[in-house]
């Protein structure tokens, strides 16, 4: 086990190009806002009282278990650190480094890709798997501080070994009701008509008429469940499709409109509110 735990960060960033390792250790957090990334998140529970929320997801996290989020997934933590605590892994991964890891006959973004059949947000480890996981981990958070002989090969090395690992445990898992608490059938299903027509006008009232609830209901079961507003969360998930669009070469001046914002200066006020640059600052970053 490392000796020196960082805590938690919030501007949420890679500082590598490909992937990094994080070993976290909080006894006081605040409430952490609903966001998202740019890569993949692999969590891995150590110890504390933690709820996490994806999409219109609730999951009772324990120690052991592992977390896949994919950059197209909305996120956020529910955390009572009063109780014990917050412990943690934490694995960042580029898509394109995955890419590059995987072979012709072994796609190592199968466990990572919402649209694979192996694909689960939360696994449950057996105490075997437990073993050999968190010996890779450890491994690599080593290579990672310490480096030495072989340190620029050593950790690409142990992360394909740990992307194998967890594939492989996808691939034997079964989901299970005690997995996944649904937020209400109504409100999943609002979340995945946004995923799906976030380019197009959407609001509460058309939401609510569309699958014949009152605006009340949901506007309160989505803040419950989800953890923001409707409008706040179509308006996340906007940006979110937007950064990434403009991630593969997409102009500022093309993507508003396809991400659903009624003009540009809409989009601009809400892209540098929301990330801190302009939309242009941005592309030139990358």
């Amino acid at each position: 086990m490392p000796h020196e735990p960082g805590s938690f960060d919030p501007s949420q960033q890679m500082k590598r190009p490909d992937f990094e390792l994080q070993y976290k250790r909080d006894s006081y957090l605040k409430k952490v806002k609903l966001h998202h990334h740019d890569f993949y998140e692999i969590y891995f529970l150590i110890t504390g009282d933690v709820t996490y929320t994806i999409e219109s997801k609730l999951y009772k996290v324990v120690p052991g278990d592992v977390l896949l989020i994919s950059p197209r997934e909305l996120h956020q933590l529910h955390i009572k650190t009063e109780r014990e605590v917050y412990e943690r892994y934490v694995l960042w991964v580029d898509p394109k480094a995955v890419k590059r890891l995987s072979t012709r006959h072994t796609d190592l973004m199968s466990c990572l890709d919402p649209a694979s059949p192996r694909y689960r947000n939360q696994l449950h480890m057996s105490p075997e798997d437990q073993r050999r996981v968190y010996d890779l981990i450890g491994r690599l958070y080593g290579e990672l501080q310490d480096g030495g002989f072989g340190g620029e090969l050593m950790p690409e090395c142990l992360l394909t070994q740990l992307l194998v690992e967890i594939n492989r445990i996808a691939e034997r898992a079964v989901s299970t009701e005690e997995d996944v608490t649904r937020g209400g059938q109504v409100v999943g299903e609002v979340v995945d008509y946004i995923s799906e027509h976030y380019g197009e006008e959407l609001s509460l009232e058309a939401l609510a008429d569309r699958f014949y609830v009152s605006k009340y209901h949901l506007s309160h079961e989505f803040a419950r469940i989800v953890g923001t507003s409707v409008h706040r969360y179509i308006m996340k998930k906007r940006l979110l499709i937007a950064r990434q669009l403009m991630a593969q070469g997409v102009r500022p001046s093309h993507v508003w409109s396809d991400v659903g914002f009624g003009d540009y200066t809409g989009f601009y006020r809400a892209f540098k509110s929301e990330y801190g640059v302009t939309p242009r600052e941005y592309c030139q970053q990358l």
